[in-house]
Order: C-alpha cells, then sequence, then structure tokens
C-alpha cells in the first residue's frame, strides 16, 4: 500500500497525506457484524472528564473482529479485504465452508479470493493461515498472537507490525517484538502467519485540525500557556521555559519518559531481554 498526496491548492493539502484505498474491495460492511459505538466524550460514570481530549468524530460502526479464531480445520475464502475506521490495519472477511462469516485482521499478502485455515495441526506456510506457535518454523513472521491459549490474539495487531519466532524450548517459545522487546510466549499459544497489512499507517500526515476531530480528539492545549493555578507549567511572561527540573502532569506527577510499568509484575519472568532504548 502507498501513501498518496494531493496538488497543494491550499496550505493544508501542501502537508497532508492520505493512506492508498484502491486495493480495499468496493462493498459496504457485512450487517451481521456490525454494532453501534458508544461514545463517552471522555466522561466516566458520574459525568466528569475522567479522559481529556476525547469527542466528536465522525460516526462509525464497530466491526466485529474475530481474535481467537476458534473454527479449526475449516477452511475459509476471503470474501474481501475492506477499511475499519476503528483501527489502522485493514480487515478481511471470511466466508467459511460451513457458511459462518467472520472477520480477521488481514495480514499484508492476503488477497481476496484465497483460502485461510486455523489449525493445530500443520498446514501450508502462507500469509493468513494460524497455527500454535510450537509447529510453526523457526524465523517466521507472526501476528495476531496469544499470550495464553485459547484467549485469543493480544499482542502484535496494529498496521505493519510483527514479531519474528525466535525458539521454541519445552513448552514455551520466545518472540522478538515490534518494541525489540524478546519475550516467552507458551508454544501451544496460537499466531496468525506474516505480517499486519497497511505498513504505510505510519508515514500519514493529518495536515490539519479538522482531520484530527475527524478522528475525536479535541485540541490539546499546552501546560506553559495556562495559568500557574491550572497546571504545574503554568505562569511566567512571554516565551518562558517550565520552571521545573522534569516536567510534569496537569495534577503533579512526573511526565514523559518516567517509567509506568509495576515493579515485580507477574510477566517479568517471561521477559527475556528489555526493549532498546530509543535514540533521542
Amino acid at each position: 500500500m502507498a501513501v498518496k498526496k494531493y496538488k497543494p491548492t491550499t496550505p493544508a493539502r501542501r502537508k497532508a497525506s492520505v493512506a492508498d484505498f484502491s486495493n480495499l474491495s468496493k462493498k459496504r460492511p457485512e450487517k451481521s457484524l456490525i454494532i453501534k459505538k458508544k461514545r463517552s466524550g471522555g466522561r466516566g460514570m458520574k459525568g466528569n472528564i475522567t479522559v481529556r481530549h476525547i469527542g466528536g468524530g465522525s460516526k462509525r460502526f464497530v466491526r466485529i473482529i474475530d481474535f481467537i479464531q476458534n473454527k479449526f480445520d475449516i477452511p475459509a475464502k476471503v470474501a474481501s479485504i475492506e477499511y475499519d475506521p476503528n483501527r489502522n490495519a485493514r480487515i478481511a472477511l471470511l466466508h467459511y465452508k460451513d457458511g459462518e462469516k467472520r472477520y480477521i485482521i488481514a495480514p499484508i499478502d492476503l488477497k481476496t479470493g484465497e483460502e485461510v485455515i486455523t489449525s493445530k495441526k500443520r498446514v501450508e506456510i502462507k500469509s493468513g493461515n494460524r497455527m500454535p506457535l510450537s509447529i510453526i518454523p523457526l524465523g517466521l513472521l507472526v501476528h495476531n498472537v496469544e499470550l495464553n491459549p485459547g484467549q485469543g490474539g493480544k499482542i502484535v495487531r496494529s498496521a505493519g507490525a510483527w514479531a519474528k519466532l525466535q525458539a521454541v524450548e519445552d513448552d514455551m517459545a520466545q518472540l522478538r517484538l515490534p518494541s525489540t522487546e524478546i519475550r516467552k510466549v507458551p508454544a501451544k499459544a496460537m499466531a496468525s502467519i506474516g505480517q499486519v497489512s497497511n505498513p504505510d499507517d505510519m508515514h500519514v500526515r493529518l495536515g490539519k485540525a479538522g482531520r484530527t476531530r475527524h478522528l475525536g480528539i479535541k485540541p490539546t492545549v499546552r501546560g506553559k500557556a495556562m495559568n500557574p493555578v491550572d497546571h504545574p507549567h503554568g505562569g511566567g511572561e512571554g516565551q518562558n521555559p517550565i520552571g521545573l527540573k522534569n516536567p510534569k502532569t496537569p495534577w503533579g506527577k512526573p511526565a514523559l519518559g518516567v517509567k509506568t510499568r509495576a515493579k515485580g509484575k507477574y510477566s517479568d519472568k517471561l521477559i527475556v531481554k528489555r526493549r532498546k532504548k530509543r535514540k533521542k
């Protein structure tokens, strides 16, 4: 997939780019697999704002995605590759031999008309097929990986994401995740072969405030532009620094680059190698 640019007829058009939708199927979403999206506006059960900068946005249906894929040894035909407004990856509509229809996350090489299958036995090694990690050849890229067998895919589901199967020892498999972290996962956990579709999503530039509002994201005001009563960074005359040793949240807690992972978490023993620090 490519990223499309338009003639710079306005300042916003000059900077903006959009994803190329030419390879998607021109059809409406499957009616039996959509539900209405409930909107919170960032407010909790008491009506107070609990998450800031949420509101508005285009109306959209939620596509019911099958992350478990528990129809074993039943071939399914890819009826269409579709756009999902709730995620950055593309989705595929599967028609199973028994007549059932389900949506899955589409891998990068999956095309309309192909067949995919989920099995606990060794099947053909191709994008979209799903097997336990214990029988997938080492070095292959996988996505939609389970953390616990039978739970359904929990990790490696966003556009362009992949994990590399590095080793299988006893009842555990080692995966190199998109964050460069190497983590142990049960060897019986299921994973789909291939890289998630739409890897160029990271290169799309929104270009103007309106497109951000269409996504349901409200404007964000800088802390240093506020008054001291409203934010720890607030106050001062003109372009002043924040006046603190480290940045803080509006509620006075450390922000930006602070470790938020709980110490002594149960899954620490499953992490073989921590992710690399990003170079600034």
